[in-house]
Parts: structure tokens; sequence; C-alpha cells
């Protein structure tokens, strides 16, 4: 008993020292920093109850394991949710995973008991001639990994695909648990069908993979506000960024999301008209924000507070900085506490 107590313990101790080993790099680097001086993108906020911290994530380059730069997401965290320590790499994206691009808009949700990592990853790769003024047709889709702590390692699934459609250009996936189902709520992207969507999936129970083909909740266009952008060949196209879903104090289920509002990037507010996740879905009128920031998630402090966060200004790109807001739930909608 002995013997197999020491060699219990030499295994931890082994597998500690391959994780420190893994995440060095990026501890050398640990500093502080004022939310007003991180440049963020698509900022997601958990309020971890076991260290009484705030995590913040954020895409970032990092190194593997063996020195090679890799795409990544670091994390920090913070006491105040005004200085944040970091960045901490949570995860790497392996040298095997079907594609290895820069990621976009990482979240993390906590999940039967483990943590799972949503981010969009991305590809130099063109399946498709590009249209005068488009972006280009690459490979784009959120994948979820899986880890025992908010801070990583975050590691994939065995296939490492994308739990999203291989032919969509889908990013921004987000979880939404409704009756012990868990689903995958994301954006179909607008370079691919001009008027971008929200699309739901049904996950398996240890989000491994998908069940099921996916259902459209809306199109961008149905927003009042969601006004677009012309292109040279006359086509208008419609954004639908940065989905979030949120049930008000009164069981109204809500669903913040960001578009373009006369070339000013907003966040607006889908209601569920049944309560459902499946809706139908109708768009609110009034904008929860509109001064050239989005794509937001909301959290709650250890006191209790209602806050969103999202990233302001939308452009230039190495300008964008995390915003924090308190919000007021009224029950029928959300608005920013005065």
């Amino acid at each position: 008993m002995q013997k197999k107590r020491q060699f219990i313990v030499w295994v931890v101790f082994m597998v500690s020292c391959l994780l420190v080993g893994q995440y060095a790099s990026a501890q050398e680097n640990i500093s502080k920093v004022h939310i007003t001086d991180l440049h963020v993108r698509d900022p997601y906020i958990v309020a971890d109850q076991q260290s009484e911290l705030y995590i913040l994530y954020k895409s970032a380059p990092v190194k593997d394991k063996q020195g090679t730069d890799a795409s990544g997401v670091v994390a920090y965290h913070s006491k105040d949710l005004e200085y944040w320590e970091g960045p901490y790499v949570v995860y790497n994206t392996p040298p095997d995973n079907w594609i290895k691009g820069a990621i976009w808009a990482p979240e993390v949700h906590s999940y039967q008991g483990k943590y799972y990592l949503f981010a969009t990853l991305n590809s130099d790769i063109e399946w498709k001639l590009r249209r005068e003024g488009f972006p280009k047709y690459t490979f784009r889709g959120t994948q979820l990994f899986y880890a025992d702590n908010p801070m990583g390692p975050f590691l994939p699934f065995e296939e490492k695909l994308p739990h999203t459609p291989m032919d969509y250009m889908a990013l921004d996936g987000t979880l939404w648990v409704e009756d012990g189902i868990p689903y995958l709520v994301y954006c179909h992207e607008w370079v691919q069908i001009e008027d971008g969507t929200m699309e739901l999936v049904q996950l398996e129970q240890d989000l491994s993979k998908t069940v099921g083909s996916s259902l459209t909740l809306f199109h961008a266009s149905s927003a009042s506000w969601s006004t677009g952008n012309q292109h040279p060949d006359g086509t208008r196209t419609y954004v639908t960024d940065g989905c979030f879903l949120y049930r008000t104090k009164t069981g109204k289920l809500l669903m913040i999301w960001s578009s373009f509002k006369e070339g000013s990037y907003a966040i607006g507010i889908a209601e569920s008209t049944t309560g459902k996740v499946t809706g139908p879905w109708k768009q609110q009128e009034n904008l929860l924000f509109y001064q050239h920031g989005g794509h937001g998630m909301l959290f709650k402090t250890f006191d209790g507070r209602l806050m969103l966060t999202f990233h302001q200004p939308n452009s230039p790109s190495g300008k964008e900085r995390a915003q924090i807001y308190e919000v007021i739930d009224t029950g029928n909608t959300l608005t920013l506490k005065d």
C-alpha cells in the first residue's frame, strides 16, 4: 500500500512538472495591467467562485510545448475588474488540428463539473473564388475543448474537428442548456450567405459532438436597427456576431448579439416569444449599446451585480479595449445602469 501511494504521488508530481513546463513560457512574462491598457477583442469574463477571481479570456499567439508558434488563448485574472494579471496560456492549437489559424471569440463555460472552451478557428485555405469587395472564403468554425480547471490546459476531443458544419463559415459559438439538453448557438457568416444568421444545434451530453442538423433562429436583417453594409456590386450584407443568451428575472429568454447600425458596431437584443431557445425569436427595438462597440457577454459579480463586457472601438485594429458596464434586468429587457 505504501509503495502504491508513493507511486501515485510520483505520477502526480511528474504530470505537474510537464504542465508547468508546457506553460512556463507564458508565465515568464506575467505582469499586472490596467484594463485600459489591455488590448482585447471579444472579451469573455468568468467569475470563478472557487478562486474568487474574475478570469478574462482573449486570443493570442503562443508557443506550444516544443517552442513552436501556435494560435492560442490566454487568460488574465483580477480581483477588482480593473487590474488584471497575466497572460497565462490556457490553450494552444494542436499541430494536427483540422485547422490551425487565428482564434476568435474564446469563451469558457462550466458544465457538469468540467470547463469547456468554445473557440472560433480560422485558416488561410480558400475554398471558393473571392468576390470583389468581399473577404476571402476560408475555412472557419467553432470548436470545443475541455479542461478540469478554468485556467486550463484545454484539450481537444479525439477527432479534432469543428462542432459547426464543415461547409459553413461559422463563428462565435456559445453554450445554452435548456431542460437538461446542451445546445450550441453560433453565427453563420455573412461572407458566405450575405444575410448572416443565428443557428442552433444540439450537443451530446459530454459536448464532444453535435446531434442532428442546425436550426436557423433568425437573420440579421430581421432587426430593424441592423442596416447592413453596401458593397460595390450593389449587394447589401448583414452581420451576425457575438451571441450570448440570458434568462431574465421574470423568465424571458433574451439573446444579445451584434451587427451594424448605419456603419456603427452595436449590441441588440432578441427575445424568444416562447421562452424556448428554439424560438420563434423577435427583435427588440431598443439597442443595448450602439457607440462603435460590441460582441458582448454577461456575467455576475461576486456581490450579485449583472455586468456586460464588450470591446470598443470596433476599429481600427489594436485599439480595442474591454468595456465593463453594470446592467439592469427589468424582467422584459436589459438596460445599462446610469
